[in-house]
């Protein structure tokens, strides 16, 4: 499935004693409105039913044979009302359809001047009918902004890129393949999950030693051409001034074996363990090869948190834009609103007003300079932001989270590593949450406002799990 531009199913409530000229030029208004906006359709013809509507159970039949035929086409489902609609007839075509996909619910508004028989609409009403019987068919829905909106409208394009947003996430969490590189870091418990709980949620966790990248790496010749193609790639994702050749080879080296793990396994995205034994067995750190992967939208975690990865791409999936994962590591002065986001650091370039390679200052005591080479440094620019954390609960056997939205602001940051300060109304009360809650210090982050709202509709709605939003 294309995610980048949905395709939707759509049906076309209709009810006979009402106007059912308004199914038919509500239909053609609503596909070439969609069209318009880069989205396919999926929807009978006005051969197929009354109108290319839905009003009967052969109707519904009809429309659910047609989805089902162009399954791995549709991401989401659309009802429109352009009158009252028939609430069996909705309920039974995505009963039938069975597509597990987002549903739309959305109802055309009346003219004040035409509340007439012949042209009285009365979806207002049929919106609350319809969805009565979807909830009690258990097919859960999304909700138009305003009760009642023109496909024309300002909101109802809105509407439709949140929806579509929405249908992106959800549908890019179900059967996600994580790549799991290296085992956690001894010292960070708070990055322990449950496998298990994952896999329930359809999300499957695949595992490889270090020892095995290190092993593929020594066998691997100085000029083999995948090598060479990302050492090319790295000199030309960020300057490399001052950075030795040997430590630039090393990271070729272990972007291409990562590359050929995760291509062959089927992985999307990953999380590695970037410390201590990758710099004092291998001489180098990931982190530009993370960094890399995550800008190309195909999200890496550090510290092998698997939670913090996936709110990285859920937020990614929702802007289509490059996600982070950042500590919440310090205040910032005495604003109670503002703190300093950190990593040391592996964050995509599309984060940086300016950035550069360098060594990992953090544990360059430990290992040595020279066996920390390939941090990506540099100052996180002024954008709006959103925020998301997953993690899973074994008490609960439910995976839970929080989102929000914030601002990465230009005020003044003396610092190392790749850093900025984040503003947030209400931050106290949000940290205070995620300690009395037992959350982790890592948040995923994305420099777009939008995603908040539909990472959390996707994951309350449509994937079951426990969300909170700080609003």
């Amino acid at each position: 499935m294309d995610m980048s531009k949905n395709t939707f199913g759509l049906i076309v409530g209709n009810r006979g004693f009402f106007p059912d000229h308004l199914a038919k030029s509500g239909r053609e208004e609503m596909i070439a409105t969609l069209e318009r906006s880069g989205y396919g359709v999926v929807c009978p013809a006005p051969e197929d039913t009354k109108h290319g509507a839905v009003e009967t159970r052969a109707e519904a039949r009809k429309c659910a044979d047609l989805f089902r035929s162009r399954a791995a086409e549709i991401g989401g489902i659309i009802v429109t009302l352009p009158n009252f609609g028939d609430e069996r007839g909705v309920a039974e075509t995505i009963r039938m359809a069975n597509l597990n996909v987002p549903v739309l619910v959305q109802a055309f508004p009346d003219t004040a001047s035409k509340m007439t028989i012949a042209d009285r609409r009365d979806s207002f009403c049929g919106k609350m009918s319809a969805c009565n019987n979807l909830s009690q068919y258990r097919i859960p829905f999304s909700l138009t902004t305003l009760h009642t909106e023109a496909p024309s409208s300002a909101e109802f394009a809105r509407d439709m890129a949140w929806f579509s947003a929405v249908c992106r996430v959800v549908n890019g969490m179900r059967n996600l393949r994580v790549g799991a590189i290296g085992a956690r870091p001894s010292a960070f418990n708070t990055v322990r999950y449950s496998e298990k709980i994952l896999e329930a949620n359809g999300i499957t966790i695949e595992p490889i030693d270090l020892s095995e990248i290190f092993g593929r790496i020594a066998r691997m010749k100085d000029d083999d051409p995948a090598a060479q193609a990302k050492l090319a790639a790295i000199q030309n994702y960020v300057s490399t001034a001052g950075i030795p050749v040997e430590a630039l080879l090393k990271m070729a080296k272990l972007g291409a074996v990562i590359d050929k793990w995760m291509a062959d396994n089927e992985l999307l995205v990953s999380a590695v363990q970037c410390w201590t034994s990758m710099e004092e067995y291998f001489g180098v750190v990931p982190c530009t090869v993370m960094s890399m992967m995550s800008d190309g939208l195909s999200s890496s975690a550090c510290e092998v948190d698997i939670p913090g990865v996936l709110g990285m791409h859920a937020l990614r999936l929702a802007t289509g834009t490059p996600s982070a994962l950042l500590d919440w590591n310090n205040n910032y002065g005495d604003d109670p609103n503002k703190a300093v986001c950190f990593h040391c650091s592996n964050l995509p370039k599309h984060f940086f007003a300016d950035v550069r390679m360098d060594f990992q200052e953090i544990i360059a005591g430990t290992v040595g300079k020279l066996n920390t080479f390939g941090t990506c440094v540099g100052r996180v620019k002024e954008s709006p932001m959103s925020f998301a954390r997953f993690s899973t609960s074994d008490v609960t056997g439910k995976v839970r989270g929080y989102v929000g939205v914030g601002r990465f602001t230009g005020d003044p940051l003396e610092t190392f590593g790749g850093a900025g300060v984040v503003e947030i109304q209400k931050m106290q009360d949000l940290l205070r949450y995620i300690c009395e809650q037992g959350f982790e210090h890592h948040v995923a982050a994305n420099l777009d406002e939008s995603g908040a709202a539909a990472v959390y509709e996707a994951a309350t709605r449509y994937l079951g799990w426990d969300v909170y939003w700080h609003k």
